[in-house]
């Protein structure tokens, strides 16, 4: 039996997804943020990441020296952190998939805990998923109509369920 017909436990299915991944979940979400405010103001501080993170500044130290190390920010102590060109690329794309995924719930209709769930699905849906999830959220934009019957179906059997 192939592995992808195999039952795992989540963990089980974490590892299988990360075989050859260099960044870790935190990892990505430090370069998404650094990213995110790269876009604002070009550079970002320790503290301004450490602040939009939740974490403490030395944490936040730690993460960006191994995002250095690998060639995905420039960094110097107690200075601004930019991303390299590789580093914006793959910032980019992990801005992308969270957008992706956050657009997907809403268009489920989710409203509660929409972040925390977007962040949770975003580090283990395959590249394969994402693109038809990508196809999906194009196909409700592209048919609002469509988008309409759903959300009206859907209220009508959460009334029905309470």
């Amino acid at each position: 039996m192939s592995t992808d017909q195999q039952f795992h436990t989540v963990r089980g299915y974490q590892l299988l997804n990360a075989e050859g991944r260099v960044l870790t979940s935190g990892m990505e979400d430090y370069l998404e943020m650094i990213y995110r405010i790269c876009l604002e103001a070009g550079f970002v501080r320790i503290s301004q990441l450490a602040e939009r993170l939740s974490v403490r500044p030395s944490s936040a130290t730690k993460v960006v020296q191994k995002l250095s190390d690998l060639g995905l920010v420039d960094y110097e102590k107690y200075g601004r952190i930019t991303l390299t060109e590789h580093g914006g690329h793959l910032g980019e794309f992990l801005y992308a998939r969270h957008k992706t995924i956050q657009e997907f719930l809403g268009n489920l209709g989710i409203t509660e805990r929409l972040l925390q769930d977007t962040e949770l699905i975003e580090h283990d849906v395959s590249y394969s998923t994402l693109e038809y999830i990508q196809v999906f959220n194009q196909f409700f934009a592209d048919y609002p109509e469509i988008k309409e019957h759903y959300f009206d179906y859907l209220r009508h059997k959460l009334k029905r369920n309470k």
